[in-house]
């Protein structure tokens, strides 16, 4: 496992390496070439082009996100609290003969693989020409997620301290991808107020990822991983603050414009 507070780092102990895992050529080969499309060649093969209609593609897309992100969703849920694997006041990654192992390899790995594919969304950007979309914090949060997905459990191992809060991203992905299809079915979701409560929700999701690792620190026998638990909160305050920052540039200042403006 990893052992940063000895200044070391070392392979996770793990025998088993599931496609992506172990080399990073493949991650950085795939990241590479996302940022390539998306910040360059992408948008000077669309230059001279009409935006594709993709809305198809993209139903298509949404449907198995969510029937996707969903089966990950229930397998979590069963494994957090029917088979009860994890000692949920101290998450630790499950031995590698316990009966359960293979389902904690094989739900972390969905989850990881899942921010691969969550690269598509940004590709569709460019296609469509819905640049504007293409932010800062929209890069960097897929980034962070595929790369770090692959330096933890490359690094760590799968499964353990950030299974549950993985597990939550997995409900609100359920949720994001949700509102994403019906959007583009139907033009009264897309006037409604149901993005707005998206990125609530991914505010809370962060606050209570940040309320489960102090919870976790404070456990006074608890031998979870402080490197990792450290790297957790360090991303989640910065994507609470990004996120924070967004909704108030586009749903906090804007109605303060408008109520100006009326006054005046």
């Amino acid at each position: 496992m990893a052992d940063f507070l000895n200044g070391t780092l070392t392979i996770s102990e793990d025998p088993v390496r599931l496609p992506l895992i172990g080399s990073p050529w493949p991650s950085v080969t795939i990241i590479s070439l996302y940022l390539l499309f998306v910040l360059k060649a992408g948008r000077k093969f669309m230059e001279n082009r009409k935006p594709y209609d993709l809305r198809g593609v993209i139903k298509v897309y949404n449907i198995v996100q969510i029937l996707y992100n969903s089966v990950v969703f229930i397998g979590g849920i069963h494994f957090l609290f029917v088979l009860k694997a994890y000692d949920l006041k101290c998450i630790m990654r499950l031995p590698l003969d316990h009966e359960y192992k293979d389902r904690e390899r094989w739900l972390s790995y969905a989850y990881f693989f899942n921010k691969f594919m969550d690269l598509m969304e940004t590709v569709f950007f460019v296609l469509r020409k819905k640049d504007r979309q293409i932010s800062f914090l929209h890069i960097f949060h897929h980034i962070v997620m595929s790369f770090g997905g692959y330096i933890h459990i490359t690094y760590s191992g799968y499964g353990g301290t950030l299974f549950p809060l993985c597990l939550l991203n997995v409900g609100v992905h359920v949720a994001m991808y949700s509102y994403y299809y019906l959007s583009s079915v139907s033009k009264a979701v897309q006037t409604s107020g149901w993005k707005k409560c998206i990125t609530i929700i991914q505010l809370v999701q962060f606050i209570l990822v940040l309320s489960n690792f102090s919870y976790t620190l404070m456990q006074p026998n608890c031998n979870a991983s402080r490197p990792v638990i450290y790297f957790g909160m360090a991303i989640a305050a910065a994507f609470t603050v990004m996120f924070a920052n967004f909704y108030l540039h586009a749903y906090i200042l804007p109605g303060k414009k408008k109520s100006t403006l009326k006054v005046q």
